[in-house]
Order: structure tokens, then C-alpha cells, then sequence
């Protein structure tokens, strides 16, 4: 079981690794500009496949459930789960990861939503996404973006105040949005750009 384990570790490291220029942030969106460095990218990777991993052991499902999200050591937690007591847990497993300066736990309960809501959410997310794409003060690609029971959740990395400022008032314009929650970092504010 362990040589199973850890081969299934060493191959998701393997599969993620390769990458140093051109950098995938959110679900498969490869993005040119991130201003972390290689190290910066190499530790929060590990720190991703390493959660990945101990979700898995402790329950399969989770491996497909549970998107995580790493940025300069701070967790974004999104999908969803049965129990609020799975919710609990697994934002301590994300607390227990080496490394980890804060986390962020955005995972809903089933059962909370139905298909209409789930319907509005994505069509919420794709509103948003095409916003960000056509504002040329925004690179649209530093973001990931997950809406859940009408709340938006962004999370990612803005060059400045002005961009930050531009997603969030894009975010407010679209219709039907109960609330925005934003996780965006300032390149600044990336701990090993700090001097």
C-alpha cells in the first residue's frame, strides 16, 4: 500500500514539474505572466500535491470533489462535500500542510443547492470570466474564479491596486450576485518579493 502511495505521489509531482516560464494557476489555465519565482512555484506545488495526497488517503472521493489552490503558501479550498463534519476536517488537513500561511475554505455542503442554483452559479462564473477577459487593465488569466450559492470567490494575483480594484468593481456588475469575496494578492505582497 505505501509503494502505491508514494508512487502515485512521485507521479503527480513528476506530471506537475516541467513548467518554469509558463505556469498552470486555477483549472488548467496557463497563464505567462506569474510573478512568483521558480521557487516560489516548486513550494507551493509540492504543498499542493502533498494536500492532494493526504485527502486522497483519508477519502477517494475528495481526489475529484476538492479543488485546491496554492499561492505563495496560502490555501484556496473549493467543490463539495456531504457533511459539514467533512467540510471541518478537511480545513485541517490544509492547516496541517508544511508551509501554510493562511487558507481559504469555500467548499459548500451537497444538498444546500439544487440545479437551478448550480445553473446560476456557472452562468455567474462565465459572466465573470468574459468581464475579465475584454478588460484590457486586467490580466484575466491570474485568476481563479468559483461561484457557490451566488457568492463569487476569486482568488489570484493582480500587478497592482488598480487591477485588484477593476476585478472586484467587475465582479459587482454582474446580475444576480449576492456577494463578492476576494483573495487577490499584490505581486508586492508575494512574501519573497518582500525585501
Amino acid at each position: 500500500m505505501k509503494k502505491i502511495i508514494s508512487f502515485i505521489f512521485l507521479f503527480l509531482f513528476v506530471v506537475s514539474c516541467g513548467r518554469s516560464s509558463i505556469s498552470t494557476f486555477g483549472r488548467g489555465v496557463s497563464i505567462g505572466f506569474d510573478p512568483r519565482t521558480v521557487g516560489m512555484q516548486i513550494d507551493d506545488t509540492i504543498m499542493q500535491k502533498n494536500l492532494v495526497a493526504r485527502l486522497s488517503i483519508t477519502n477517494s472521493k475528495y481526489f475529484l470533489s476538492i479543488q485546491i489552490e496554492i499561492l505563495d503558501g496560502r490555501i484556496f479550498l473549493t467543490g463539495k462535500v456531504d457533511e459539514p463534519e467533512e467540510k471541518i476536517a478537511i480545513t485541517k488537513l490544509a492547516w496541517e500542510t508544511k508551509g501554510v500561511r493562511s487558507v481559504k475554505n469555500a467548499i459548500s455542503i451537497r444538498g444546500m443547492s439544487n440545479f437551478k442554483s448550480n445553473a446560476k452559479d456557472i452562468l455567474i462564473t462565465s459572466q465573470l470570466r468574459v468581464a475579465l477577459i475584454f478588460n484590457k487593465l486586467i490580466k484575466s488569466g491570474n485568476y481563479t474564479l468559483e461561484t457557490i450559492n451566488e457568492k463569487i470567490y476569486i482568488f489570484g494575483i493582480a500587478e497592482n491596486t488598480k487591477e485588484r480594484e477593476e476585478v472586484i468593481t467587475e465582479a459587482n456588475k454582474i446580475y444576480d450576485v449576492v456577494e463578492v469575496l476576494p483573495t487577490i494578492y499584490l505581486v508586492s505582497e508575494l512574501s519573497r518579493n518582500k525585501n
